[in-house]
């Protein structure tokens, strides 16, 4: 199950995204939204929330750029969000950093690049190793509430 939102500024971006997860039978959950303004902070803590309780296994986040997104979901516990603009990015987050939340700007790629990113983020899996010993460390950077 893919979690998907976007803030007002990639809405459209997020009806392309939603068409090819829909094309492709990948379930997926919309979380929103087509309101104007909107805030990122808002739609990004939503999806977050659905990766860390299970509900969803990945997460893609759309803005305007992707970047206030990535910072957003980057506070959330056990999330690993990489903001990417092209398909070797994408391809090396999953490979060797486990990222679970793809965050993309619509003012940035294209629909046509978007499609492409995505369809590499989602079929590229975790290669392990000696990555897992430094996603280990980063993760054990995250502050807890003890």
């Amino acid at each position: 199950m893919i979690a998907i939102a976007s803030d007002h500024a990639a809405a459209s971006l997020r009806t392309v995204v939603r068409n090819y997860l829909k094309e492709n039978n990948i379930p997926f959950m919309d979380m929103g939204t087509d309101e104007a303004p909107s805030d990122y902070p808002v739609m990004a803590m939503a999806v977050c929330a659905a990766v860390e309780d299970g509900t969803a296994d990945m997460g893609v986040l759309l803005c305007g750029t992707g970047i206030g997104m990535s910072m957003t979901a980057n506070k959330c516990k056990g999330i690993r969000a990489a903001v990417c603009t092209e398909t070797y990015s994408a391809k090396y987050t999953r490979l060797h950093n486990d990222a679970n939340v793809l965050c993309m700007g619509a003012r940035v790629v294209g629909e046509g690049l978007a499609v492409e990113i995505l369809k590499t983020f989602l079929e590229t899996g975790f290669e392990g190793g000696r990555h897992q010993r430094r996603i280990d460390m980063m993760m054990s950077l995250e502050h807890t509430d003890d």
